[in-house]
């Protein structure tokens, strides 16, 4: 006679790859989890309105949790953006070199339910061409909140910032950007992925707005989350010259479990 234990034994096992892949692909997306990672990203956009040029930016990202302490009592969440950016000339050709570094420093003020962070951020002049930046230190605010379910991963990241010192000769700089990011999760890590960030130029009333569509894969590897992703982005509103009509958006990323 077969035990109980056996006939339920793949259904048990179905269950638990199915609650692991669920927690890999929340941890290694969600912005908020408290984990050390590294990750590379890469914005290449090869159509941009009223120009035959093309522009690259490529993201060397680390980030950072803080544990709460006596001073501050909420866990911190640091993240440090680092681009290489690739920009036409106006003589011609393209350059390539370091832009400016964003630094924002989130604090979670709600871990249950729907979770919540907001922090100061800042941007600082230390781009190495001036096509490759926009020659002012800039200041703001990020707010990000996350709400997760078995199927799906819900973020809205809103940022703001605006210049404070810099150039003389270069204008003064205020944006606005909205990241709605959805993933819908699939089986075995794999996911269904949305992340187009729309930007709004404050100064001069530019905008663009981009829809994603790509799939991306989480898995464990020893003691890390390894997670890569592609997602192809089309601009569906705009104002403005230049602005992008298409980009291929993908990353890799490895995080401590």
């Amino acid at each position: 006679m077969v035990h109980v234990k056996y006939l339920l034994a793949p259904a048990l096992l179905c269950c638990t790859l199915h609650a692991w892949a669920e927690d890999t692909v929340d941890k290694a997306n969600n912005p908020l989890h408290l984990a050390t990672s590294l990750s590379v990203q890469d914005y290449y956009t090869p159509n941009l309105y009223d120009s035959d040029q093309h522009t690259n930016d490529t993201l060397l990202r680390a980030t950072m949790p803080v544990a709460a302490g006596d001073l501050i009592p909420v866990p911190q969440i640091l993240r440090l953006t680092a681009p290489i950016a690739t920009r036409p000339q106006v003589s011609g050709g393209y350059d390539t070199g370091l832009g400016d570094i964003n630094l924002f420093d989130i604090f979670l003020l709600k871990q249950k339910g729907v979770m919540l962070g907001v922090g100061p951020l800042i941007t600082a002049n230390t781009a190495s061409r001036d096509e490759l930046g926009t020659g002012q230190w800039q200041t703001g605010l990020a707010a990000v909140a996350v709400d997760t379910s078995p199927k799906w991963l819900k973020v809205a990241l809103v940022q703001w910032q605006k210049s404070f010192a810099g150039d003389d000769d270069r204008n003064a700089v205020e944006t606005a950007t909205f990241q709605p990011f959805v993933i819908y999760k699939m089986s075995k890590g794999w996911y269904m992925r949305s992340s187009g960030i729309w930007t709004y130029n404050v100064k001069n009333d530019d905008y663009y707005v981009p829809v994603g569509l790509g799939v991306g894969r989480a898995m464990p590897i020893g003691g890390y989350i390894v997670n890569s992703f592609v997602e192809p982005q089309w601009t569906v509103a705009h104002r403005g010259d230049y602005q992008p009509q298409f980009t291929l958006y993908a990353g890799f990323s490895v995080m401590l479990k």
